[in-house]
């Protein structure tokens, strides 16, 4: 994948990078041990490493001041191509505890949206658990609007999905 211009807000420098560096898996390993602390093991719809590397996602994430890794989101683009109502679905999104309240998580979804919408993606849906509170205060404060379960999803007893429409770049 290219290298790309980070970014840089709520003092975080936000850039496209691959999943396979320790400081990426141990967010990643953060948050697989917080899903699994809320929910059982099938009922966390984690992408792993490979996954992650596949063409159609991308990684980003967010470093401090220092260059630390402080948060994860990945992307994957649902419709490739350029096929009319294309989308995209936010994966893995995980702020390192220390990092919290600082802004990260907004950060990497405004970077996220912008990124989409300059794709020509018309939306963004996510799956969350009704036990995430401050996942689900997070999204609605940022415009995320609870649809009903898609794909994988449906019927699954601790999975919320949300949406959030983007406007043209």
């Amino acid at each position: 994948m290219p290298a790309e211009r980070p970014s840089t807000e709520a003092s975080v420098a936000i850039s496209i990078e691959p999943p396979r560096q320790p400081e990426v898996e141990r967010l990643l390993e953060g948050s697989t041990e917080y899903s699994r602390s809320l929910y059982p093991p099938e009922a966390c719809f984690l992408l792993d490493v490979a996954q992650l590397e596949r063409p159609e996602v991308r990684l980003y994430v967010a470093r401090d001041a220092l260059g630390a890794a402080v948060g994860i989101a990945a992307l994957v683009d649902e419709t490739p191509g350029d096929a009319a109502g294309r989308r995209g679905e936010l994966k893995r999104m995980f702020v390192d505890p220390a990092g919290r309240g600082l802004g990260v998580a907004g950060a990497l979804l405004t970077r996220i949206e912008a990124d989409a919408a300059s794709r020509g993606l018309g939306e963004i849906v996510l799956e969350t658990g009704p036990r995430h509170l401050p996942a689900l205060a997070l999204y609605e404060k940022h415009g995320y609007r609870r649809i009903e379960q898609f794909g994988q999803y449906i019927g699954e007893e601790f999975s919320v999905c949300m949406a959030k429409e983007l406007t043209p770049a």
